[in-house]
């Protein structure tokens, strides 16, 4: 694998990235080549630049030679299957295997049995080493958070994530680790359907202020310090430690559509409409459907329902005037932050989708996911009637 492999890999997502100009409520067309080698099985019949999702297939440029091993922290239940997992890869598939330096530094795997995979095995920090150019895919052990953190991890393009049921809840992660050598074999040969799960792209811009510091700045204009992420679930907008109501505006391409008074504001991807918004009273959009959710947190207003808006439109939230005190952000329950009087955030669909590998397809596995984690309609069934019930 040569360096000009990966650097026409690398080139072609900067040649795919759209520009900046917004041409359809739709949003953006996604960036349909994940990592150094993947990317989406182009279908001729389609004349979308949303595929049906029956049709999005993996594919590969090249064969897949690494893999990045994303495993929750701490958690001996996964010892086994993880050490399982790293022998598999890298001595029946010869792939080069990627793991976060805090993994192989656990205490639990610091024995005997451990040191002859940790020869064979790749480390990384998070926030010192980018390995974007360097992982093929990426699978993921544990509950529906090692998704999100694989996310995290790829701020632009980011590889094709099979996720395998190990944790709590579970609705991101559809494959079971009984079967893994079959199931990662099938995806190794590009025998696998994904889905393309929207990310929301946020700036949070900070008014420069004289004694105030900010963290991880990526951008000074103008005095003003910006800090861009990217967000695989919500965005979410409250009081903090406050007791007061939150009080927020809400622009919608520019124009100020409502101002926020309750406990806070979520912002949500329809992957994240299953998350923080379904349990604000938010309804479930399929991850296939373009669009962006708000939903209010306790409004103190009997009408305010949470809305869908297209894909394509530029979200922007800001503390009122009016607003008693100030608010906090946090991004996928990270990187939470103050939020004062001239601070902005605006909010709009990345063209860097998570491409998430199906067990059987996007249609299925949705609903599959809806009964079995969140017993969707679940009730005792309705007694047939009797022929003499019928009479009456």
């Amino acid at each position: 694998w040569s360096n000009t492999g990966r650097s026409q890999a690398k080139f072609k997502l900067v040649n795919g990235r759209p520009g900046s100009e917004r041409s359809s409520l739709h949003g953006p067309s996604p960036v349909t080549t994940f990592g150094p080698k993947a990317c989406m099985l182009k279908n001729p019949k389609a004349v979308m630049h949303i595929q049906d999702p029956a049709s999005q297939r993996l594919t590969w440029n090249k064969p897949p030679k690494s893999v990045l091993i994303i495993k929750k922290i701490r958690d001996t239940s996964l010892l086994q299957p993880f050490k399982e997992l790293c022998i598999f890869l890298t001595q029946q598939k010869n792939m080069i295997v990627y793991v976060e330096r805090k993994v192989i530094e656990d205490p639990a795997i610091a024995n005997e049995s451990f040191v002859s995979i940790k020869k064979n095995i790749c480390t990384f920090r998070e926030d010192y080493d980018d390995i974007s150019n360097c992982v093929d895919f990426i699978i993921c052990l544990g509950g529906d958070g090692t998704l999100l953190y694989a996310s995290s991890l790829f701020q632009e393009s980011v590889p094709p994530v099979m996720a395998f049921h190990l944790g709590s809840l579970g609705f991101l992660t559809p494959f079971n680790f009984d079967t893994f050598q079959s199931q990662v074999t099938q995806v190794i040969e590009g025998n696998a359907a994904i889905i393309l799960r929207s990310r929301l792209e946020v700036k949070v811009v900070k008014e420069y202020r004289e004694n105030g510091s900010v963290e991880e700045m990526s951008l000074v204009t103008n005095g003003n310090k910006t800090m861009q992420y990217q967000v695989l679930n919500e965005v979410v907008v409250d009081r903090g430690p406050s007791s007061y109501l939150s009080n927020v505006d809400l622009f919608l391409d520019g124009h100020l559509i409502t101002t926020v008074q309750g406990d806070g504001v979520i912002v949500s991807t329809p992957t994240g409409s299953t998350a923080y918004a379904v349990a604000a009273g938010a309804t479930m959009i399929h991850p296939n459907v373009p669009a962006i959710m708000i939903t209010p947190i306790c409004p103190h207003s009997l009408s305010f329902r949470p809305i869908v808006v297209p894909a394509g439109v530029e979200l922007k939230i800001m503390l009122s005037r009016d607003a008693r005190n100030t608010a906090w952000v946090s991004l996928d329950g990270r990187k939470r932050q103050e939020i004062a009087y001239g601070d902005s955030i605006t909010i709009t669909t990345s063209c860097f989708p998570v491409p998430s590998i199906c067990f059987r397809d996007p249609v299925n596995d949705w609903f599959e996911s809806l009964a079995q984690c969140l017993h969707w309609n679940v009730r005792k069934k309705q007694s047939h009637l009797s022929s003499e019930e019928e009479e009456f």
